[in-house]
């Protein structure tokens, strides 16, 4: 039988709103009023690619309470926007390749950030 993981592991998410140049307007506004909405931290606007995002981002970080509702608004609210979510449980690598959800396409991340530090 296999073993399933605690979900007690998870200490919050992150939500990775992903734009581009034309989209930054759009994306600025989806994070500010679902900071508002659901009182979740966001981050700075980032326009240009950082740590293992490809594109524009920004992120939300809330708990897990919170998760349950920010990501059915996401879903409904982000309007073409490509969102990439994951857990937050210590692990990196694994956080950002196996617990993961991505409302819109799944776009290629740089990992090598993850892998140097589980080779450290």
């Amino acid at each position: 039988m296999e073993t399933y993981k605690n979900t007690d592991t998870i200490k919050g998410y992150h939500a990775h709103v992903y734009f581009g140049a034309e989209s930054t307007d759009q994306a600025t506004k989806l994070c500010q009023d679902a900071s508002g909405l659901f009182n979740v931290d966001m981050g700075r606007i980032h326009e240009r690619p950082v740590g293992p995002h490809p594109m524009f981002s920004c992120q939300l970080g809330c708990t897990v309470e919170q998760f349950s509702d920010l990501l059915p608004w996401l879903a409904l609210n982000r309007d073409g926007l490509i969102v990439f979510c994951h857990t937050e449980t210590d692990d990196h690598l694994a956080d950002h390749t196996k617990h993961v959800i991505w409302l819109g396409e799944a776009q290629p991340l740089d990992l090598s950030i993850f892998r140097q530090e589980t080779s450290a």
